[in-house]
């Protein structure tokens, strides 16, 4: 079952600022591949809209992306299609897992699995698949809740996650990872590493193309999350890659082994994001005298400030 086909009940999904901040980081890394002449707007864009698509939203508008399916399944139909943003999005009702194998050879795609709970065998076939299936040149984001998966009281521990992660992960696990590697803190790179896992295993039956890593990402609007992305390349697409402007990104990852970019979301009010835009971008260090902000914050916000959503109530 896709994850939005229950979790739309728990999640407003709009309304989420360090996920908002991630999806423009990606517009952002998209905008400066297309500088380097990946036609970004021709790719199709296969997401789960939900009943919100929000991403849809994005890039459609910014991206220019006129090709795109979100795939979703029952007991959802009616709202998804009341809601559908634009007519050039198509809604097909299957489990993703089935959608992938129809993907176009003739097309290079933009593929986002965006699930909303902890790593599963479901979700370790699907990307497994997009490794399979994905033309050169495409792009694929996987996002996955990296909370603990055993909530049982006293139950869960690391000798308890890697007993779920080697049950669910089967050949995409290592043996060898021992109990340590499984401690709350580290559960987002042993999700990672699970995934890109598996994504290789799907790629291991082509020639000539590999997976290009280029974000890994950590952010929390409740849960913890975990969006590791790249590319399917040849070397003519790694070549573009590593010439375009993109490797100069904060937010960018060469190798899911180095550490995430974590997004941290500062608290501040309308007022005081004024004045911090004012004086944007700043130097690292640099802090208001009139402002009473950590630093912490503040460098926080040096980085994000572009990203940062502006939420508002509007009377109607």
């Amino acid at each position: 079952m896709n994850e939005s086909t229950e979790s739309f009940r728990r999640v407003q999904y709009d309304l989420r600022p360090a996920k908002q901040i991630e999806r423009r980081m990606i517009v952002d890394a998209l905008q400066l591949l297309a500088m380097e002449g990946f036609s970004i707007r021709d790719y199709q864009y296969t997401g789960m809209g939900s009943i919100y698509f929000v991403d849809f939203v994005l890039f459609h508008r910014l991206l220019g992306m006129e090709r795109m399916v979100s795939v979703e399944q029952s007991p959802i139909q009616g709202r998804v299609a009341f809601n559908k943003p634009f007519r050039v999005v198509a809604v097909e009702m299957c489990p993703v897992g089935d959608y992938i194998p129809r993907l176009s050879r003739d097309l290079r795609h933009l593929l986002w699995l965006d699930y909303d709970s902890v790593l599963s065998t479901e979700h370790l076939e699907d990307v497994s698949l997009a490794g399979t299936y994905l033309t050169p040149g495409s792009i694929l984001l996987v996002t996955v809740d990296s909370e603990p998966p055993v909530r049982v009281e006293a139950a869960g521990s690391p000798e308890r996650w890697r007993e779920y992660f080697m049950e669910v992960g089967k050949n995409y696990v290592d043996p060898a990872w021992e109990s340590g590697l499984f401690a709350q803190s580290k559960l987002p790179f042993v999700n990672a590493l699970i995934l890109e896992n598996a994504l290789r295993a799907g790629l291991s039956g082509r020639r000539d193309v590999e997976f290009l890593p280029l974000f890994n990402f950590i952010y929390a609007d409740g849960h913890r999350m975990v969006t590791i992305g790249g590319m399917v390349v040849s070397d003519v697409e790694k070549r573009r890659v590593l010439a375009s402007r993109l490797p100069q990104a904060f937010y960018y990852r060469r190798r899911l082994e180095e550490p995430a970019y974590e997004i941290h979301v500062p608290k501040v009010t309308r007022k005081e994001r004024f004045l911090l835009d004012s004086a944007m971008p700043c130097d690292e260090g640099w802090k208001p005298d009139s402002l009473d902000l950590p630093a912490e914050d503040i460098d926080a916000y040096r980085q994000i400030y572009r990203f940062f959503p502006a939420y508002g109530e509007l009377l109607v």
